[in-house]
């Protein structure tokens, strides 16, 4: 009959999860989910934005297709009447379903979240969720405030609930539905938390002393960082708590004390989503779906937590643009389970000590745009076609390619990263290749430099992951055609991950990289 799926997109989310190799925080669930998944310690998104990462990897298709790099357009109207991911699964029999935020919610994904194309019944958004920016967090002269660091009471909370807690309650309603109609399923659960505000029940900050938390290892901003690349993080600075800081704008450092309290809540917001995920999988086993459900677990981008001096995403940095990225697949990326016995028993952070071992792991660079095709083979369907150079016309296929064979383990034995390559995949002299995009205003950081609006965009930085390496440049783009001039180079980045894993040393300008300029143009 094929499989049932259960898609958990999560907001905001770095790789800062135990089964990723982070060694402070307390993610026990997600950690279960990845030793009984395949998972990709190398996958990236498209651009480090919700709403046009979102539309990126629902529609399998890159920003430069979708024509979304900002959140005031609707690509059926726009670029072209794309087929989603969702829509493609219900095309095929599913009931498929939407819980929280998964399009990013407005005029990007048409007010409707693409109901009724993509979604059997109409999405369910959290009614808390309209609180989310509301002054419920309590200052220290007990008043309240619309914070960036925000540890709640949640019976104090408007509705005496979260966004994420009533997320998950819904999507487990729906697993109970689902049980009993016996239709195979498409579930998608967007959860908001770590995204700003970080406002999260206050008894997460029990597992993060704040002796614990350290601060970003290059808190600097580097000194060969093009002006066009920095981020300067404005949606923190409007937080009531932040701009009580008075920091200088663009490049000003926030407090180190300040910095460790972010850092603190981040993990903390993390923590109450591994909760979340932790019920939401208890009741996968509940209602006995566990051993025919393919669960996947992703972001829709990272977030910088100090890094380059910067906060938030909004950056080609991998701190922006790197995800966490898992496949469960009952039988392929497990032993098949006993009728009945349980995968995925709750597991309380506050209790649980270890990590659980990751199942498979690969190194493999991968990117967002692969999911869709990837969540067609697993479930049986047929993988959509790679799209032509230019598709929009073409109602249904995808810019990336289907990664389950990376999921038989066999790479490790080989040289990593080098072999593998098809016809098929982003691969420039056999290497893998992921590529992400930021969007600019102008050549030095202003008020709009994080969220340009489409037609205030002049330079697009065209960002390429390797194995070996990033390289960015940031070239003049022009909005009213959609084109960007590769003969127009404002700034440059190379970063080689071998000497510089965190990014900090620029050698664009002391390199000839007229051969990595191909590549990208490919």
């Amino acid at each position: 009959d094929g499989m049932n799926v259960l898609f958990i997109v999560v907001d905001d989310l770095r790789p800062v999860l135990g089964c990723y190799g982070d060694k402070l925080v307390k993610s026990p669930n997600i950690d279960q989910l990845a030793s009984q998944s395949m998972v990709f310690s190398n996958a990236y998104a498209q651009q480090a934005v919700c709403a046009p990462s979102r539309v990126s990897f629902l529609t399998g298709r890159r920003p430069d297709t979708t024509r979304l790099y900002d959140f005031y357009s609707y690509w059926r109207v726009h670029a072209g009447n794309y087929s989603t991911m969702p829509q493609y699964f219900k095309e095929n029999g599913y009931v498929t379903l939407s819980v929280g935020k998964v399009f990013h919610p407005g005029v990007s994904s048409n007010y409707s979240d693409d109901y009724p194309y993509s979604w059997s019944i109409p999405p369910f958004h959290p009614s808390a969720e309209k609180h989310e920016n509301d002054k419920t967090c309590r200052g220290k002269d007990g008043k309240l405030y619309a914070n960036l660091v925000c540890p709640v009471n949640v019976t104090e909370m408007p509705g005496g609930t979260l966004p994420d807690i009533q997320s998950t309650e819904e999507a487990i309603r729906l697993l109970h539905i689902m049980k009993t109609s016996r239709q195979k399923f498409f579930l998608a659960v967007g959860y908001h938390k770590p995204h700003i505000p970080l406002r999260y029940p206050q008894e997460f900050l029990k597992l993060y002393p704040l002796e614990n938390i350290t601060l970003a290892p290059d808190p600097w901003v580097p000194k060969k960082l093009p002006s066009v690349a920095y981020n300067p993080w404005t949606d923190i600075r409007q937080r009531d708590d932040v701009k009580a800081l008075n920091v200088s704008f663009p490049y000003g450092p926030l407090p180190d004390d300040f910095q460790r309290q972010i850092r603190q809540s981040y993990y903390a917001a993390v923590s109450y989503l591994d909760v979340q995920v932790g019920l939401l999988l208890n009741a996968l086993d509940n209602v006995g779906l566990s051993n025919n459900t393919i669960v996947v677990f992703t972001a829709d981008h990272g977030w910088s937590l100090g890094e380059h001096g910067e906060w938030a995403k909004y950056s080609n940095f991998d701190v922006a643009t790197r995800v966490p990225l898992m496949f469960y697949v009952p039988g392929m990326t497990t032993s098949p389970a006993s009728q009945g016995a349980r995968v995925f028993p709750y597991l309380d952070p506050f209790s649980h000590v270890g990590v659980s071992a990751t199942q498979g792991q690969s190194k493999k660079v991968v990117e967002l745009v692969s999911v869709f095709p990837t969540l067609a083979e697993l479930a049986g369907l047929r993988v959509p076609p790679v799209c032509p150079e230019t598709s929009f016309g073409v109602v249904l296929c995808t810019e990336g390619t289907s990664i389950v064979h990376y999921f038989n383990g066999s790479e490790e034995k080989l040289e990593e990263g080098k072999e593998g390559c098809d016809h098929t995949d982003r691969c420039f002299n056999e290497e893998l290749v992921a590529f992400s995009q930021y969007p600019r205003p102008a050549d030095a950081p202003q008020w709009n430099s994080d969220k340009p609006k489409l037609k205030d965009i002049r330079i697009m930085g065209y960002s390429m992951r390797t194995i070996d390496y990033r390289y960015t440049v940031w070239v003049q783009f022009d909005p009213s055609n959609f084109s960007a001039d590769f003969r127009d180079v404002h700034a440059g980045e190379l970063y080689m991950m071998e000497t510089d894993p965190n990014q900090d040393y620029n050698i664009y300008n002391n390199t000839s990289h007229g051969w990595l300029l191909k590549k990208i143009l490919g």
